[in-house]
């Protein structure tokens, strides 16, 4: 098991923790307070063990606040990101995976997959992009474009929490 290298999360107060994991889950801090409300022990200063409580506080949340979760996720590649909108954390997440250094063909493709599965899914395409490059991401969506709304609804909640985890680790 990984300990934290920026904080101990057992000892912090409610506001402090909530401040410190806030957008562990994109701009959805509810994971955070009902996670700490749960009570903290010794064993949340695991990134792993903190990580499965925090994911159980998403996964046990009703359909529409997991929708809200996943809708407060910015496009890959979208507007948000030309413009430097997104979270610190989307930001670095991104320009990892070299979105920001897509040519001009590339960010149009981006568009239009956004575009595409938005309007089929009603939510944006969900992907934790490290590890990843902007080819293999414009190709899971290519992929992925084509599955029914539960499948991809499960897949953008599987991919938020990959996130998650991604972010606690970085800490």
């Amino acid at each position: 098991m990984s300990l934290f290298k920026t904080c101990k999360p057992s000892t912090l107060g409610r506001d402090e923790f909530v401040k410190t994991f806030a957008d562990i889950y994109e701009h959805s801090p509810w994971v955070a307070e009902q996670t700490f409300d749960q009570g903290l022990t010794e064993a949340d200063n695991e990134i792993e063990h903190l990580h499965a409580r925090m994911s159980g506080v998403m996964l046990n949340a009703d359909k529409q606040a997991q929708l809200d979760l996943i809708n407060a996720h910015p496009d890959l590649a979208g507007k948000a990101a030309q413009r430097g909108e997104l979270t610190e954390a989307s930001t670095n997440e991104q320009a990892g995976a070299g979105i920001s250094e897509c040519t001009a063909e590339e960010f149009e493709r981006f568009t239009f997959l956004n575009n595409a599965y938005k309007e089929k899914f009603q939510f944006p395409f969900i992907m934790a992009v490290k590890g990843s490059n902007r080819h293999q991401i414009l190709a899971a969506f290519e992929e992925r474009i084509h599955n029914d709304y539960d499948t991809e609804f499960d897949r953008a909640v599987a991919e938020i929490n990959k996130i998650a985890a991604f972010r606690l680790n970085d800490m």
